[in-house]
């Protein structure tokens, strides 16, 4: 039967050779360059995520506010006698204003009159 231990590769023995010595002049030089700042890490892992949350901000929400603020300006500048259009397509002139809703002549012959709430309005009509 063979000896175990001449069987072993050397590098199985190199874990029992003495640590390497550091002489103090190379423990105080850096090895290799320096770790970058902890604020560029994180611009360079999270700044394109930042930059599309910015983009869709200026171009989706910024864009919805806009059409928010001119919906509010024309639903506050209704008055009796414009002639408006609902959600559902019914055309006619404003006959009375309240504060939540609207009122509007359908028919002028039956002098049918219709309340609506004022967000139900697309818009103002032309008179042509």
């Amino acid at each position: 039967m063979t000896d175990l231990w001449t069987d072993l590769p050397s590098f199985f023995l190199l874990a029992q050779s003495a640590a390497p010595t550091i002489d103090a002049a190379s423990a105080t030089t850096p090895i290799g360059p320096a770790p970058a700042p902890g604020w560029f890490t994180f611009l360079t892992s999270f700044g394109p995520i930042i930059f599309i949350l910015l983009l869709f901000y200026f171009f989706i929400i910024s864009a919805k506010r806009k059409d928010d603020r001119k919906r509010k300006a024309l639903l506050d500048s209704i008055k009796k006698g414009d002639r408006v259009q609902t959600v559902g397509g019914m055309i006619g002139p404003v006959t009375e204003v309240k504060d939540d809703r609207i009122q509007i002549k359908i028919d002028e012959n039956a002098n049918v009159k219709v309340w609506f709430t004022r967000v139900a309005v697309i818009g103002k009509v032309e008179e042509t």
